[in-house]
């Protein structure tokens, strides 16, 4: 990589930054296109996001991804937001148009494209999400006007109802909604009827790898079963429902596709897919190895 005075440089921020994946995947497709662009990563705890904020339009940063914590409280120190951010009420993408700071989210659109990488459509679907937190909104919204029936299962029964009333008013009321208490009841009842189930929890997640948000009895080899995780990159979740012969899709792939749309955003070119899953598969297998 040839960095000069010319360089357009992009970062992500967020607390914890150490672990994340995005530096490799976007400096990797950078380079595949030869683009004089570089990509850094930045921890930033909450009690400083302005003046990281502050930084970018001082640094002439070019572009930023925003991750955990920081992804709705960044939205008050920006300029403008695109309609799907203000519809989801967070931000994970700014671009830098002259120093004014706009936001948008990608993490939709980064599903949406993930199943399409898989072959699977989400149209006309029943779709059962795990979890009503940030993941969970970003993910409900973007599958609201494309699946039949929608519904959010949360061990919290309100939040899941309150995502379910935000949902009700940018979806046109296309699909049924629905929030329902995880818990094994609920999800033997919803699960037998379900195409595309998606889990956007941290069940699972390292170092807590042998947990599971569904019993492997409630899965059924017809549906899709679709886990936010990647580390590790295949799930309890996901180990179970391909024992039994049902189509899953990592996190990973999500991850990757939501990072291709950002990388769309700042270069206005088609983000080289194949090359970022690589990069990002080969980057997780590596740090299992070094674990």
């Amino acid at each position: 990589m040839n960095v000069s005075g010319k360089t357009k440089v992009c970062a992500v921020i967020g607390d914890p930054i150490e672990h994340s994946l995005s530096p490799a995947i976007q400096n990797a497709a950078f380079q595949h296109l030869g683009l004089d662009y570089a990509y850094v990563a930045f921890t930033v705890r909450k009690e400083d996001l302005k003046n990281a904020i502050l930084g970018v339009r001082g640094l002439g940063l070019y572009g930023l991804n925003v991750t955990m914590p920081h992804k709705i409280a960044v939205i008050q120190y920006l300029d403008q937001l695109d309609e799907t951010a203000r519809n989801f009420g967070s931000v994970n993408t700014i671009l830098n148009k002259n120093g004014r700071l706009v936001g948008y989210t990608t993490d939709g659109i980064g599903l949406l494209n993930a199943l399409n990488y898989n072959g699977v459509d989400p149209y006309g679907k029943k779709i059962a999400i795990l979890g009503a937190g940030g993941a969970s909104r970003s993910v409900s919204f973007a599958l609201a006007r494309e699946a039949k029936e929608l519904v959010i299962l949360n061990r919290t029964l309100e939040k899941a109802e309150n995502l379910v009333n935000d949902l009700a008013v940018v979806s046109g009321k296309k699909a049924k909604l629905e929030a329902k208490r995880l818990c094994d009841e609920e999800i033997e009842k919803e699960l037998k009827n379900t195409d595309i189930l998606i889990n956007t929890s941290s069940v699972g997640m390292h170092p807590n790898e042998t947990e599971t948000p569904v019993s492997p009895d409630f899965l059924d080899a017809r549906m899709v079963v679709f886990d936010l995780v990647y580390e590790p990159l295949e799930t309890t979740l996901l180990r179970e429902a391909r024992k039994i012969g049902a189509k899953t899709i990592d996190g990973l792939t999500m991850l990757v596709h939501q990072g291709a749309a950002s990388f769309e955003i700042w270069t206005d070119k088609k983000a080289p897919i194949e090359v970022m899953m690589k990069v990002a598969t080969e980057k997780l297998k590596n740090k299992k190895a070094q674990a």
